[in-house]
């Protein structure tokens, strides 16, 4: 059984292709990254999957079913990326009206609240109005509303913009636990680092097409740029060695020199020995921000 099944689902927002015919495939249990810049079609695929867009053509699934837009909600978990709660209300308290509106009640609902609050770290402050919460712990209340009904597949909209490293990382501790119980989970980022880190499988959207899909190691395998050296300059003030013959891309305080073959690495390393304004000089292997770069002629974080 897959959890999910996207077959050529097309999308279009007046002069703007949002999706352009993509497919893909979650298996029961994997743990699935949507890999993109701002604008990529992220968020419309997403939309579409949870019911709230109904897209121009194509078709999907969830869990080897057909399902109508108002079902689909009831069949997985869903964390947006804006947070949905309701500031006036306690943590305890949002969980309990989505709960209901779940048809969650009685005893069960009270079971699954507390185990709700433990399992995002907030049993602590489970009376506490959500309005005085910072926006990683608001952000861990948004992903335990979407695991009160217990869900099989979960899907996450940037579920980290906007939060500091300890929340982010009590976050990864979570997702990793779920998928090790078993449950499937689409997550979608524009940080490569999260990608690399959690998925198992990747996919990697632009302009509302689906530019590649496999493994981190598949994916990196297809890196047609060979190792290179990077330098990072002590200030955006200082002046990078220019190196004849060799591809120079400089980004803020980041240079890349790119040799023609493998022997031209220990020419660069040698003339970059002796540079005062560098802070640290390395040897990149291929990966999956180079990857990126080749297939869609940006950086993941552009717009």
């Amino acid at each position: 059984m897959n959890a999910i099944e996207v077959k050529e689902i097309s999308k279009r927002f007046a002069d703007v292709q949002a999706l352009d015919n993509v497919s893909l495939t979650v298996r029961q249990g994997d743990f699935f990254g949507l890999l993109g810049p701002n604008g990529a079609g992220k968020t419309t695929l997403m939309r579409i999957m949870c019911g709230l867009l109904s897209p121009d053509g194509g078709e999907l699934r969830i869990l080897d079913s057909k399902l109508e837009r108002w079902q689909i909600p009831f069949a997985m978990g869903v964390v947006p990326q804006d947070i949905a709660l309701y500031d006036m209300l306690t943590a305890q308290g949002n969980l309990e009206l989505f709960g209901k509106l779940r048809g969650i009640t009685g005893h069960e609902l009270d079971k699954r609240v507390d185990k709700v609050l433990a399992q995002i770290g907030l049993s602590d402050r489970k009376k506490s109005r959500v309005k005085g919460f910072s926006g990683g712990m608001k952000r861990r209340l948004n992903l335990g509303v979407a695991l009160l009904s217990e869900p099989r597949v979960l899907l996450l909209d940037e579920p980290t913009v906007g939060i500091d490293p300890q929340s982010r990382a009590s976050i990864f501790e979570l997702l990793e636990s779920l998928h090790q119980s078993g449950m499937s989970i689409l997550y979608t980022t524009h940080y490569m680092e999260e990608a690399e880190r959690l998925c198992r499988t990747i996919a990697i959207l632009d302009h509302g097409k689906l530019l590649g899909v496999g493994s981190l190691d598949e994916l990196v395998k297809l890196v047609k740029t060979p190792r290179f050296v990077r330098l990072i300059l002590r200030s955006e003030d200082e002046t990078a060695p220019q190196l004849p013959g060799v591809e120079q891309r400089r980004s803020g305080m980041r240079v890349d020199y790119v040799p023609v073959g493998e022997d031209g690495l220990s020419t660069i390393l040698g003339k970059l020995a002796d540079f005062r304004g560098a802070q640290r000089v390395e040897v990149v292997a291929p990966n999956l921000e180079m990857l990126f770069l080749e297939l869609t002629g940006r950086e993941l974080r552009d717009a």
